[in-house]
């Protein structure tokens, strides 16, 4: 395979829309990349007075990207808390069979700010909406609801815990127990931790008992995502499934950004990743409708989402025929 080819994917929209017509969802995390012009976006379609648009292309291009994926992960939610507004543009520009699925804003999931500029006078502070349920009922669920079908998995990301935030992870789950027995019923929510030493027996008990799903996570201090795999193997699990391939395992953030930007070609393939992807989306299909899945892929996981995307495609498709 030749790592530096140009890209289309034509074809692939039939195959992604088959694929979620049986209940797997496989998209990216976000979309608005210019690196996708050519394989994903038609560049002619954001002209504006005889030059490219960027607010044009920022503004309407998730229509083009609805023409060959079902389903998309608005990480833009984690910063701040959508609006009605926001989130009506958003499902006007995509069919009725599509699905969004959202990073719960950091508001309700960071304990601490990090000492960062965008948190003003709060960073390295506590924070007391720290897992607020009735906050994010109000401010993130509401608007969101709005979308009604087109809802799909709601992602509380959770960033890796000090020991001074939590010293064992007992003390974790009884927070995230409490919270999660006072989130509203009838939606589908997922809880990906970036502590590896939480995924055991009772982690993944305490998310079945409330019908919450264990977000499957490739980052930089987590096992791959075939270990936690291994990890929940004859526990008992949520009748859907989530995973989200953001980094390689041990590859800082940083560095998978300066690798490969501008995202416009896949250039380290990662084969274990991929196989792990399909092997969840090939679980979901085997359960013959009792479980659906929804699979999201990051650019700075092999440096193009979109190819990363059709060879997890090409797995899911050799294993079942």
């Amino acid at each position: 395979m030749n790592a530096l080819a140009p890209f289309r994917l034509d074809p692939l929209g039939d195959r992604l829309a088959r694929l979620a017509r049986s209940g797997v969802y496989l998209g990216t995390s976000s979309w608005k990349y210019p690196g996708w012009i050519g394989g994903v976006y038609t560049r002619d379609r954001y002209i504006w007075r005889g030059r490219f648009s960027t607010a044009r292309f920022e503004r309407l291009c998730l229509g083009e990207y609805a023409e060959t994926f079902k389903t998309v992960c608005v990480d833009a939610a984690y910063y701040s808390f959508p609006t009605s507004e926001g989130v009506h543009t958003l499902g006007a520009l995509v069919p009725d069979d599509f699905r969004f699925g959202f990073k719960v804003t950091g508001e309700i999931t960071i304990k601490h700010f990090p000492a960062l500029a965008r948190f003003g006078s709060r960073a390295g502070r506590p924070n007391s909406n720290f897992l607020n349920a009735n906050l994010f009922a109000d401010q993130f669920l509401k608007p969101c609801a709005e979308l009604g079908s087109k809802l799909g998995l709601l992602m509380f990301e959770f960033s890796r815990f000090s020991a001074g935030d939590f010293p064992a992870a007992p003390l974790f789950l009884d927070r995230l127990e409490e919270f999660l027995g006072r989130l509203p019923k009838g939606f589908r929510y997922g809880v990906e931790v970036r502590n590896a030493e939480f995924l055991g027996s009772a982690y993944f008990s305490t998310l079945a008992r409330h019908g919450v799903a264990h977000v499957y996570n490739s980052w930089e201090a987590m096992p791959s995502v075939a270990r936690q795999i291994e990890h929940s193997a004859g526990l008992p699990a949520a009748p859907f499934l989530g995973a989200r391939f953001l980094l390689k395992p041990a590859r800082a953030y940083a560095d998978a950004v300066k690798r490969f930007s501008p995202y416009d070609q896949l250039k380290e393939p990662y084969p274990e990743g991929v196989e792990a992807g399909a092997r969840i989306a090939r679980r979901a299909l085997q359960s013959q409708g009792k479980q659906a899945a929804y699979i999201y892929v990051n650019n700075r996981f092999e440096g193009n989402a979109p190819q990363t995307i059709r060879r997890m495609l090409d797995q899911i498709e050799d294993q079942n025929g």
